[in-house]
């Protein structure tokens, strides 16, 4: 199988293949924009001793300093960031559901409720057990006292007085959690039984979107996606649903660890605008991933011509520093770098400075050391105009 840094080289070789048309042409016309360049080469004689050489013509790229920005795309369920489902702690007969799909809720709120009859009956009958071990514990507190009852007879009437307690009180919360309550102001999702059905403990009764913290997309994200993902990266979100709008959105939550079942890391993605839409929604995001910056070097892109010698993850590219030669002439320089990856005719790399200028076109004829003449865009058209009146 082959690696990451394996397919980025082959991906690279590939792209450079592509691009070689476009290298010859250019180096077929390096005599023509020599001839053409209205800038005087030094003078070799004024330099005595120094042999004469030819100064290569070439196009250079400025390294920008800003962040390299590439999209990171995924599809995702649009919903509230809490969904909570609500369920009795105990089990019985449906008495009432009192709120449908898509009812709105307050804090607080009565939804659902068991029929209390049974649960009632188990309250009563643990506060008659419950007064029964209270009357029992002080008659032997009396005897204790007047030396009748023993020690353990009074120990022994006590603890019946404390388990008789908690069970009065296991029934009490159990009866209080025969009904359901909002937990939090919120959407109700999902409705799933309805009055008379027979459930289980814990069996979810509906389920509850809460407005707490907000609704967001979700969307997964593999590992190679996730590690360029940060919180507050800007995103836009489109659903099919609304093919004429785009909302703006921000990531608001990068998971930590993967889903054991699908491999992939939770994101979440705020967006704006979007409140009165229904939850359930499928959306697509493209989220602006940013770059890495590391002292003074940083993340930026150039032409693929740029690159020579390309090896993996990593290649040369030739620099060109404002110093001249002892003639006046421009110098390249070799200088290694990383790719981080490839867009078309584009590779973003890392490890140059700021400001730095690359050659771009002409790179495979550039050699370390090289005098080299800077050409731009005007000066070819110059020299195509000027070949073009020549007889």
């Amino acid at each position: 199988m082959s690696t990451p840094s394996a397919l980025m080289t082959m991906h690279i070789t590939r792209t450079m293949i592509s691009l070689r048309p476009t290298m010859l042409l250019t180096a077929a016309m390096l005599p023509l924009l020599a001839a053409c360049d209205r800038t005087p080469a030094p003078d070799a004689s004024s330099t005595p001793g120094l042999p004469s050489a030819p100064a290569l013509s070439v196009s250079v790229a400025t390294v920008s300093d800003s962040m390299v920005t590439d999209h990171v795309t995924a599809t995702g369920t649009f919903g509230s960031r809490d969904e909570i489902p609500l369920a009795f702690k105990i089990g019985g007969i449906v008495s009432q559901v009192l709120v449908d799909e898509g009812a709105s809720v307050q804090r607080g709120q009565l939804l659902a409720s068991l029929d209390l009859r049974e649960i009632n009956a188990s309250v009563d009958k643990a506060q008659v057990g419950f007064d029964k071990a209270q009357r029992d514990q002080a008659r032997v507190q009396r005897l204790a006292t007047d030396s009748v009852a023993t020690l353990v007879q009074l120990q022994d009437a006590t603890s019946a007085l404390e388990a008789a307690r908690s069970d009065l009180i296991t029934a009490k919360v159990n009866r209080e959690y025969a009904t359901i309550v909002a937990p939090e102001t919120g959407i109700v999702l999902q409705r799933l039984v309805t009055a008379g059905s027979n459930v289980s403990p814990g069996t979810p009764i509906m389920h509850l979107g809460g407005t707490r913290r907000g609704r967001v997309l979700r969307v997964g994200l593999p590992d190679r996606d996730a590690l360029r993902v940060h919180l507050g990266d800007a995103a836009r979100v489109h659903f099919d649903a609304l093919p004429s709008r785009t909302f703006a959105g921000r990531v608001q939550l990068v998971g930590r660890s993967a889903d054991p079942r699908t491999g992939t890391y939770a994101v979440e993605i705020t967006v704006d605008g979007a409140d009165a839409l229904p939850s359930g929604l499928v959306g697509a995001v493209a989220i602006a991933a940013r770059g890495t910056r590391s002292g003074t070097t940083l993340g930026s892109s150039v032409s693929v011509d740029a690159l020579l010698e390309a090896d993996r993850d990593s290649a040369t590219v030739y620099t060109v520093a404002e110093a001249r030669d002892a003639r006046g002439y421009l110098i390249a320089q070799p200088q290694r770098i990383r790719v981080t990856g490839v867009s078309g005719d584009r590779v973003h790399l890392e490890g140059i400075a700021a400001q730095t200028r690359i050659v771009t076109r002409g790179a495979a004829y550039v050699t370390a050391g090289a005098r080299v003449r800077i050409v731009t865009a005007d000066t070819l058209t110059a020299a195509l105009k000027a070949k073009a009146v020549v007889p």
